[in-house]
């Protein structure tokens, strides 16, 4: 495969990919199975459960601690209102990742987030962080009519830059990440280090795999370079 010289924009994941959220998102959902009277999880549980949004992961929780799916709408409550008090304070941003940012800003490359994690708790987070600033574009859950591994969110993100499917590398850390990039059409990298439910991303087939988060420097023209098409 040829190297991605015509590349204009990146799109990045964020729970596995820029953040390590687990840590804060375990402690919500135990909080949670507090308040409902449930058995716990621990941290690597939850660690194999992030990736296809909030609803999701909570199925999986409600579906291992023995209870039915008709707690799901009281859970969910429960643990956005934990969430939501420990989300900022606890959620750190992965080695390089912040230097790395600043690189490709400074280079001319648009930057756009893309993730499953719902819309709401995205703003005040990434300001936490000190990352908000980077993003061209901003998607989470509820943005866009289908959540990775739909490919529906990249075509967004081609839209909004008016870029062709070759123009855009998303960078992820899960096998929904890799589909979806997959189904855009756009060039991928997958990051070894994130959460994909215990199995390796190399399983995904994406087009670069890379071990830590700078490494995507390796492949991108440093300043970008102008569009061929």
């Amino acid at each position: 495969m040829k190297k991605p010289n015509d590349i204009q924009a990146i799109a990045f994941d964020l729970d596995g990919t820029l953040v390590d959220s687990v840590p804060r998102l375990a402690l919500a959902a135990q909080r949670m199975l507090t308040d409902l009277a449930l058995p716990t999880v621990t941290n690597e549980q939850v660690k194999n459960w992030v990736g296809n949004g909030i609803d999701v992961m909570l199925q999986r929780i409600l579906k291992a601690v023995g209870a039915d799916e008709a707690h799901l709408a009281e859970a969910k409550t429960a643990f956005n209102h934990h969430y939501d008090q420990v989300i900022d304070e606890g959620t750190k941003l992965f080695p390089n990742v912040l230097t790395t940012l600043q690189t490709l800003k400074k280079n001319g490359y648009a930057i756009a987030l893309v993730t499953n994690k719902p819309r709401q708790f995205l703003p005040s987070l990434l300001k936490s962080l000190g990352i908000d600033s980077f993003f061209d574009l901003v998607l989470g859950g509820g943005d866009v009519i289908k959540l990775k591994p739909h490919p529906a969110p990249l075509y967004q993100v081609l839209a909004s830059f008016g870029l062709f499917n070759d123009q855009l590398l998303f960078v992820g850390d899960s096998k929904n990440d890799i589909m979806a990039a997959k189904n855009a059409q756009c060039f991928t990298v997958g990051l070894t280090y994130g959460y994909n439910y215990g199995e390796s991303i190399t399983t995904s087939h994406p087009d670069y795999v890379f071990d830590q988060f700078a490494d995507i420097l390796t492949l991108l023209p440093c300043p970008k370079l102008a569009p061929t098409k």
